[in-house]
């Protein structure tokens, strides 16, 4: 008996996606639930699991476009039974009067579901898979459990080896259709992935459908910096997380929206709708592109549980496990691009968000302070907002305002 594996539903407004990658050969075995290829749509990647266990036959090719439900494969049950090996066609032998050996039955072995990463670091370190203990989903090894395991031994994992060139010595994958110029010069062109080019559609949307301003200021992070000196032990014995910078501009955002309501907004035709809720969108950079997942009703979160959500999110949307309903919703978005070592930037709006928080780089740099000029560290934000509904004055006392609750962090802490 076959079962069908389609595509399943993602999101409301999904209606196709792309096959990315199959994680399981053709004719390969596999497990009930377990996942056997991802497919991208235009905003997540999602894993699609086998329906049955028994025995893969793949209909549609990476690469290919596929309709929601679409069916992208089937799965034969009577092969999880036994696994006996197919029937000869060859005419049987003449009994001779001699038995021969009876034919061992073939037995299966399961081996444990690597990721990609995964699977690489555990070569690279001379790891037997069979030593892993899976901590994603369906019992899948990711990279986490294999540097968990080098940490139990006490082994530094040794840096990953470069990937092998290619022969023809462009760097480009085989697949990549080249046009070669000259003797040197040579280019390479691929399609753009389904989130890519949303993320590209966004964009251009964006630009072309809000007035986008920027003001800037600086922050003072001495205050911030002590109190993580401070308690960062303390804090990771207790919560199991550390604690980053994060969570004191996301607390420092939900003061600033409090204080002005009208960046929590958002245009909808010709109204204003105003959110009584702060939903705070983290930007996360990935392999496939820049995604923002929304931390929920932040004002309701702890220190500890914005750290904890922040890196949760983070983690699935590196490991392809974001799902559509983590991106969407957010009242306000903040974006930092300081951990690639940005000094100054104007971030994009997220649409249909009327403002965006971008922090940066902190360097030490000289200031007055009591007339004296000193070193402190020094951090440039951005906030850029659709003038069409925020003014200047807004936008300028709302960053003001985060200034202030970061470069004297206990207000936040006493509400005021």
């Amino acid at each position: 008996m076959s079962v069908e594996i389609k595509v399943p539903a993602v999101g409301e407004s999904i209606t196709e996606g792309t096959i990315a990658r199959w994680l399981k050969p053709n004719g390969a075995v596999v497990k009930a639930n377990e996942p056997v290829c991802e497919v991208e749509t235009d905003k997540a990647m999602t894993e699609v699991m086998a329906p049955a266990s028994g025995r893969l036959t793949i209909t549609a090719k990476e690469g290919q476009k596929v309709a929601i439900g679409a069916i992208i494969g089937q799965i034969e049950e009577e092969a999880a039974a036994g696994m006996s090996p197919p029937t000869s066609s060859a005419p049987a032998a003449k009994d001779d009067g001699k038995r021969s050996a009876p034919t061992p039955k073939l037995q299966t072995v399961t081996e444990p579901l690597l990721s990609p990463a995964a699977r690489q670091l555990a070569a690279t370190e001379g790891i037997e898979p069979s030593q892993l203990t899976g901590s994603g989903r369906g019992g899948r090894i990711t990279k986490e459990d294999v540097l968990a395991h080098l940490q139990q031994r006490g082994v530094t994992p040794t840096a990953s080896p470069p990937s092998p060139a290619p022969a023809n010595g462009t760097g480009a994958t085989p697949e990549a259709a080249e046009t070669k110029r000259g003797q040197d010069r040579r280019e390479r062109r691929e399609r753009m992935t389904p989130i890519r080019a949303r993320i590209a559609e966004r964009l251009l949307t964006a630009q072309q459908n809000a007035a986008i301003l920027t003001t800037f200021n600086e922050a003072d992070m001495s205050a911030v910096m002590a109190l993580r000196t401070k308690y960062k032990e303390s804090f990771q014995k207790k919560h199991g997380v550390g604690l980053g910078f994060m969570s004191f501009f996301v607390k420092a955002s939900i003061e600033a929206l409090r204080a002005f309501p009208v960046v929590n907004a958002s245009i909808d035709g010709s109204d204003i709708v105003y959110h009584d809720y702060y939903d705070i969108g983290v930007a996360v950079s990935t392999d496939k592109g820049l995604m923002v997942p929304v931390l929920r009703n932040a004002e309701q979160l702890s220190f500890a549980a914005i750290e904890k959500g922040i890196a949760e999110l983070a983690q699935k949307a590196r490991e392809n496990k974001i799902s559509v309903a983590d991106l969407q919703g957010g009242t306000f978005t903040i974006t930092n691009g300081g951990i690639f070592g940005s000094l100054l930037s104007t971030p994009i709006l997220n649409p249909p968000q009327s403002a965006i928080l971008g922090m940066h780089a902190i360097q030490k740099r000289p200031i007055a302070v009591n007339d004296q000029v000193v070193l402190r560290p020094m951090m440039y934000l951005a906030l850029s907002y659709d003038h069409r509904l925020i003014d200047g004055r807004e936008a300028v006392s709302f960053l003001v305002r985060i200034k202030e609750c970061i470069e004297n962090p206990e207000r936040m802490l006493l509400d005021i």
